[in-house]
């Protein structure tokens, strides 16, 4: 096939700037595909990890709360198997309620203590924080449950954290500070919620 002139001219510019980046082109087209492969896969696996973990939440939460043997291993699986999905938050909050509430207070706050530091939700962390906070105060580490319950929370639960410090700080004896907390839990609590109402009884219980 003849050419002309100019497109023998063009021809020879296309042949001389491909000789220069061809190479580059290609492997950068390659790396393209690649990185889309591997971004693939990962969505792919996470999927799978979600649907799975998801599927075996749900049959933690059908177990017999009397076996608490089940319920130990199935959210001891989800812990270790699947901590980057959120279900393992969920699973380790929801074992350490069946713990406790079977008279196992160690058990409840190694899992409430992971849940903290582990949880993909802030939600569910902060709601372990509360319960650990609790827990703490029970056994009378005031030091350790306050020092939970200023650490970095979700800021949604900014009232329930005050209002656990105010009981906290009733119980050391120190009203002044309590009556802080509460007024600080009545400006964050819902207005219409049944916690606000609960909370302003116990700050005119303090005169």
């Amino acid at each position: 096939m003849a050419y002309d002139l100019e497109e023998q001219e063009q021809l020879d510019e296309f042949k001389a700037w491909w000789k220069l980046y061809g190479k580059l082109l290609i492997n950068a087209g390659l790396a393209a595909l690649l990185a889309y492969a591997v971004f693939q896969g990962w969505t792919y696996y996470k999927s799978n990890q979600a649907v799975a973990a998801s599927t075996q939440y749900q049959e933690l939460l059908v177990t017999d709360e009397k076996d608490l043997k089940a319920i130990q291993g199935k959210s001891a699986a989800l812990m270790e198997k699947y901590s980057a999905t959120p279900y393992a938050g969920r699973a380790a909050l929801f074992a350490a309620k069946a713990n406790y509430q079977a008279g196992d207070a160690k058990s409840a706050k190694a899992q409430l203590t992971w849940t903290v530091s582990h949880a993909q939700e802030t939600s569910v962390a902060a709601l372990a924080s509360l319960q650990l906070a609790n827990i703490l105060a029970e056994e009378k580490d005031t030091g350790g449950a306050l020092k939970l319950l200023e650490a970095k929370h979700d800021a949604g639960f900014d009232g329930l954290f005050a209002d656990l410090k105010g009981d906290i700080l009733v119980g050391m004896g120190k009203t002044t500070e309590a009556k802080q907390a509460y007024q600080e839990a009545l400006a964050k609590l819902d207005p219409q919620g049944k916690y606000r109402a609960l909370t302003k009884q116990k700050l005119e219980s303090l005169g």
